[in-house]
């Protein structure tokens, strides 16, 4: 199959509501194509990987399909990546979920499941389910996202999360955004060269999170132009 100008994979590995994801890009003027096929994945122009459920199964889907050497690729090659949910977990070395598994280890770092007891003994409600605010990360300094697919969103802002575990990359600077659940801090996004993922649902979360599939859109458009 011959690619289209603008053509972004949205990875089938048959774990995610990927019909949403779909929507998102082409509200924004983006041209996705759900797929698994390797050749498919290396001709388009960017990528999207998303997804819902558990690391383990997500992880031997992908094995099995032979996606995992086709996503490195993709990503080492500089073109536009994004993450979603479990897409962004699935970047990092390992998982706690049900088990020790291991990730596409392109962050190092790990994903573990939020207490179900919070700091004041409080039972906890596990996933987490429903709006929450992203904050900018305080060690950056920064007082507004310029160099993410965040920019253009104000610090505070809510997003749609719907997850039980959370990742800690080992270098904290890959953060784009924190956001606090009954006490804990976590990284709920992270930028990085070409890759930004985001624990959050940007396709579920009204205007604001469509600004993320708008600036992924003119980062698209801009690299087009660039190798025109």
């Amino acid at each position: 199959m011959q690619a289209r100008k603008g053509q972004i994979a949205v990875i089938d590995y048959q774990m995610g509501n990927l019909f949403s994801v779909v929507r998102a890009c082409k509200q924004v003027g983006l041209l996705p194509v759900i797929t698994s096929d390797p050749a498919v994945i290396q001709s388009s122009d960017a990528m999207v990987l998303p997804g819902v459920g558990a690391f383990g199964d997500a992880m031997q889907n992908l094995v099995r399909l032979d996606l995992v050497s086709s996503i490195r690729d993709f990503i080492a090659s500089g073109r536009p990546f994004m993450g979603v949910c479990l897409g962004l977990q699935l970047l990092m070395t390992e998982s706690e979920e049900f088990g020790h598994h291991s990730g596409l280890d392109i962050i190092q770092g790990r994903v573990v499941k939020f207490s179900t007891t919070g700091q004041d003994g409080r039972t906890v409600k596990v996933p987490q389910v429903g709006w929450n605010r992203i904050y900018l990360p305080a060690q950056t300094g920064k007082t507004a996202w310029q160099d993410s697919l965040l920019h253009g969103i104000r610090e505070g802002e809510f997003m749609y999360f719907i997850h039980s575990f959370y990742t800690i990359p080992d270098d904290v600077r890959m953060a784009a955004s924190f956001t606090n659940y009954e006490g804990t801090e976590y990284c709920s996004s992270v930028a990085w060269n070409n890759v930004f993922a985001c624990q959050f649902h940007p396709e579920k979360s009204s205007t604001e999170g469509m600004k993320i599939y708008e600036n992924f859109a003119s980062l698209v458009k801009h690299r087009e132009k660039e190798n025109e």
